[in-house]
Formats: structure tokens, C-alpha cells, sequence
């Protein structure tokens, strides 16, 4: 369907005929902490009366372990959605066309700052780097080099669970696309680490990438994953944080290209997209709290299609505004933004949420 939308685009665009950006990209997205049971309801009347007038037609939900999980439900969280809790978002989105894409964080982000997250709260015995200690006060930057912490890729028993998760979330949510995550792995292939120790990091980081698409594939499901792993942060100059520097960046070509990368940038328009575009992979421009960076890259897939071939603008999906904080936060801040001369009371995801959906329903 989206390549037939981007077909119709190109045509349209040949013909010269104007029209929205919302009319012309497939994905316009939304990455967002899925509610807590207690703001489901407006959740759901949030994406009702605002996401779906937007034009938002992809909702990326960070469900993680906040979910009724019955395959394993020691890994649910404290505050966890029911199986109704996800029917009612399935009902709204579905009104208004709008695809659920869940996401759990595989691989890395297992901790953050002074706590495990539920999976290695649970199976300590997954540890990447079991030799570091959680601090009391979590400070970066660290002797240990933590930032997250990763389960070991090569554990005999890690994808027993994980992927019996992955397809409990996914049939919870008549899904057809899984997030992975998959950011900012700082712990791959630990040398203390008896499986991984030696090991070339980025054929670690390829072959978990490639598990978790094979597994998906044989539901006809696909697996999008964040980007930042697999661009050098060093040849680049972009660095630490929105590209590698472990030398993982080499596993972009040895995954599967029907891998969707969402490509994160923050503080600049790296013009990274083209790059995963060319390297025959489907990708998203992923923006967060900088206005005028959301604008630019909006700029740039706007460039890259009209100047790009058919086969490469295909591969140029659109773009997702990503939000860190909470639901209920976001909703509220949202509504504050409504109130005249209210900016500077506002965090900077929403008013880039705002600049960035205005813009596109603009002809």
C-alpha cells in the first residue's frame, strides 16, 4: 500500500499538481511511551481528536514490559495494560487508519540510569556486563562506560523469552511491524563476556538484528530498528550518541534490507537518510525537540524526492517525531500549546511536534 501511495505521489508530482506533504508521505509518524492503564481512555481520545486530524498515520507504542504478559508475566511491570486496555487503542486507530507498530527494547537498553530493567531484574544470569555494578546516583560520564546495559546476544536462553514476548505483543496488537529499538548499544561483545568475548561487535549486532527479522518474517511480520548503530561516528564526525563508535556500523551490510531504519538526529540535519536509502534499505527521519532541525529534515526529504529515481524515492518513507517523556505528559503539554502566548512554558518535543505537522499540511 505505501508503495503505491509513493507511486501516486510521483505521478502527481510530475504532473506538477500541488498538495500537501501529509498527501505525499507514507509514513508520518509518531513515537511515543505507550499510556498507563489509567490514561488509556485519553489516550485514545487524544489520538480521536488530534493525531488523526494531524494526519499521523503511524503510531510507534514503547510498550516494553508494560503489558499483561501471559507467556512469562513475571516480566510484566507494576502498572501494566490489559488486553482491553489495547483493544480500545486498536479501535481509535483503526478508525482513522492509523497503524500500531509496539516496540520493545531488544539488545541494549536494559537499564537506565540506577535500575535494571524488568528482563535482567528477573534474569540476571542475561547480563552483557555482569561485572558492573549499578550505581546508587548515576552520573555520566562513568569508569565503567555505562550508560545502558545490553543482554548478551549469544545467551542460550535469551531469545526463548524475548521472542515469546515479541509475539505475545504483537498478536495482542494484530500487528504487521515490531520495533526493536535496538539505540545506543555501548555493550556488545564485553572481552569478560564468555560467549562474546573476541567477537567481531558488529557481526553481534548483525546477527541479533537478523534473528529477530527471521523470526518476524515467518509471521510475514517486519522489524524496524533505530539507525544510529549502523552509521560510523567516527568517519562521520557525528559521534558518540547518533552513531557508533564500537564499530558496529559495519553490520549495515550484513542485515536483511527490508529492515526499516528510523534515523534519529537531534541537534543537527544529518543528512544520514540518504545514505541508508542508497544502501538499499527503507528509512524514516526521526526529529525530537528542535524545531527548526524537524523543518530542515522535512526540507530535505521534500529535496530528496523530487530530485531522487523512483527506486531510491521509495525507499524514503517519511518522517516520525519522537517523544522521551510519558503519554500523560505529552497530552498535557499538548494542551497548554493550545493557550495563546504559551511557548515558553512548553518542552521542546511538543512545540517540534507542532512546527512539524503544521508544516506538512501546508500546500
Amino acid at each position: 500500500m505505501r508503495l503505491l501511495i509513493l507511486s501516486l505521489t510521483l505521478l502527481i508530482s510530475t504532473l506538477g499538481i500541488a498538495q500537501p506533504v501529509r498527501d505525499s508521505m507514507p509514513v508520518r509518524g509518531l513515537c511515543i511511551g505507550a499510556p498507563g492503564p489509567d490514561d488509556v481512555q485519553t489516550f485514545a481520545d487524544f489520538i480521536d481528536d488530534e493525531l488523526a486530524r494531524l494526519g499521523v498515520n503511524t503510531l510507534v507504542l514503547r510498550v516494553d514490559f508494560n503489558f499483561e504478559y501471559q507467556s512469562h508475566p513475571e516480566l510484566r511491570d507494576d502498572n501494566y495494560l490489559s488486553q482491553d486496555d489495547v483493544d480500545l487503542l486498536k479501535s481509535v486507530c483503526a478508525q482513522h487508519g492509523i497503524e500500531i507498530i509496539p516496540q520493545i527494547n531488544l539488545l541494549g537498553h536494559q537499564s537506565w540510569h540506577s535500575k535494571v530493567t524488568k528482563l535482567l531484574e528477573v534474569y540476571p544470569q542475561f547480563d552483557e556486563t555482569p561485572g558492573v555494578i549499578m550505581p546508587d546516583e548515576y552520573e555520566w560520564p562513568n569508569d565503567d562506560g555505562l550508560y545502558c546495559k545490553s543482554y548478551c546476544p549469544l545467551h542460550p536462553e535469551v531469545h526463548e523469552i524475548v521472542l515469546a514476548l515479541v509475539d505475545e505483543i504483537m498478536d495482542a496488537f494484530d500487528a504487521t511491524a515490531f520495533h526493536a529499538g535496538m539505540d545506543e548499544v555501548f555493550y556488545i561483545g564485553d572481552n569478560k563476556c564468555p560467549r562474546c568475548s573476541g567477537r567481531d561487535k558488529a557481526e553481534l549486532f548483525a546477527g541479533e538484528v537478523t534473528k529477530i527479522r527471521n523470526h518476524l518474517a515467518q509471521s510475514d511480520r517486519t522489524l524496524w530498528i533505530w539507525g544510529d548503530r549502523l552509521i560510523d561516528g567516527r568517519t562521520t564526525g557525528i559521534g558518540l550518541w547518533e552513531a557508533s563508535m564500537n564499530n558496529t556500523h559495519r553490520a549495515i551490510d550484513m542485515i536483511p534490507k527490508d529492515v526499516v531504519i528510523c534515523d534519529w538526529h537531534y541537534e543537527r540535519a544529518e543528512p544520514t537518510a540518504a545514505y541508508f536509502a542508497t544502501k538499499g534499505f527503507r528509512v524514516i527521519t526521526c526529529p525530537w525537540r528542535r524545531s527548526s532541525v524537524a523543518l530542515e529534515q522535512l526540507e530535505d526529504w521534500k529535496r530528496f524526492q523530487e530530485n531522487a529515481n523512483p527506486v531510491l524515492a521509495q525507499n524514503n518513507l517519511g518522517m516520525m517525531q519522537t517523544i522521551w517523556s510519558g503519554a500523560s505528559g505529552f497530552m498535557e503539554q499538548f494542551e497548554n500549546a493550545k493557550e495563546e502566548n504559551n511557548d515558553n512554558n512548553l518542552t521542546g518535543s511538543v512545540l517540534c511536534f507542532k512546527a512539524l505537522f503544521e508544516a506538512m499540511n501546508e500546500e
